[in-house]
């Protein structure tokens, strides 16, 4: 049993589907990688029973049939070839040889019936977007997610249906991302699903960034699942069963102190002052005055940085700390060259937007005590 194909193809195809393979199993087979082929199109699977992603592409092949293959070795073993190097994977029990050239390489296989199979609940709910928005969507929020967290419902990211709207929300406890994508359907979503980290993670691998020729992807929402149907694959993920946080109570909605800033300026200049900041709680200090912020840090080893830096701002004069870690992360994805800071006082939260109308984001970032 013969299939024959070429590493231009087969290379990319394996580098979609392989990331999801965990390096510790609870099953052997959770290591492979299954192959299906069926007239003349291979379907690589992978999953780790919580993420499951498809893809396929055309082979010659003298027969339909199943089996499995070591993820990592596979991997490796193509990536190894020649760019335009041409594969033929013979299977011969419960082995297969690749051969490439004068090369021959022989891999074990396991049973293909053995191989798990993640079945998404019948979608309810389904909405098709354009895979550079969506990405630009996780893009904008994914970072706030919480990285295990007894609130296990926090180590996520919250896909929520508004009107004419898709919106993701997260947040670790200390600092809140969110950001809308315009969805030009006229009916609304009935969606508040919780996506798991590392599904956020593969998802947004996997989505295509560049211009809107590529073609949409389909989201299907069901009580336990999420399905993205792409042009030649598929993704599926488990929900986190759980109920999100309230964030509008978090939202600062009415500040009264605005500090505007450039980007650039801004985010250069909080790069350089974190160098002496405290490593552990990498705090910096802002004291803000008409039109001048002044940046401070300083570090156990009594090593102090300063940066003053021009601002529009108004309002009384008010000293307040911070993240600084949790700031860059969120000029690193803020569109517009202008930050504009939402401020209340020296213990209430800060709200963070650009002045780009289109933008959708906002940011909302705890202080700290200095």
């Amino acid at each position: 049993m013969k299939i024959t194909t070429n590493r231009n193809e087969l290379l990319p195809a394996l580098l979609q589907v392989s990331s999801v393979v965990e390096k510790r199993q609870t099953l052997p087979v959770l290591a492979n990688i299954l192959f299906r082929v069926e007239k003349g199109m291979m379907t690589l699977i992978a999953t780790d029973l919580e993420v499951e992603v498809k893809t396929r592409i055309s082979v010659d092949a003298e027969e339909d049939m199943d089996f499995t293959l070591p993820a990592r070795k596979i991997v490796d073993i193509c990536k190894a070839l020649g760019d335009e190097a041409k594969l033929e994977l013979d299977i011969q029990g419960d082995k297969m040889v690749l051969k490439s050239g004068r090369g021959r390489y022989t891999l074990s296989t396991l049973p293909a019936a053995d191989y798990p199979n993640l079945e998404a609940a019948v979608a309810t709910q389904k909405i098709t977007v354009a895979q550079n928005k969506l990405k630009r969507l996780l893009e904008k929020t994914q970072f706030a997610m919480a990285q295990q967290d007894v609130r296990y419902y926090l180590n996520g990211l919250l896909l929520e249906g508004r009107p004419g709207k898709l919106r993701a929300v997260a947040t670790d406890g200390h600092r809140l991302a969110l950001c809308d994508l315009e969805t030009g359907t006229a009916e609304d979503l009935d969606i508040q699903a919780i996506v798991p980290r590392k599904a956020v993670i593969e998802l947004n691998r996997l989505l295509n960034n560049t211009d809107d020729d590529v073609p949409e992807v389909e989201l299907q929402f069901s009580s336990s699942h999420m399905q993205v149907e792409f042009p030649n694959g598929s993704f599926i993920s488990k929900l986190v069963d759980g109920r999100y946080p309230d964030y509008a109570k978090v939202t600062p909605m009415a500040n009264t102190l605005q500090l505007l800033a450039d980007r650039d300026l801004m985010k250069g200049a909080l790069t350089r002052t974190a160098i002496l900041s405290n490593e552990k709680f990498r705090g910096v200090r802002f004291k803000v005055e008409p039109g001048v912020l002044h940046l401070m840090a300083h570090n156990p080893e009594h090593e102090e940085a300063e940066e003053d830096l021009e601002v529009e701002y108004q309002g009384e004069e008010l000293t307040i700390g911070f993240n600084v870690s949790y700031l860059l992360d969120v000029l690193s994805v803020l569109d517009g060259d202008t930050v504009n800071m939402g401020l209340i006082d020296a213990t209430a939260s800060c709200l963070i937007t650009s002045n780009n109308e289109d933008d959708g984001a906002r940011y909302v970032v705890m202080p700290m005590r200095i």
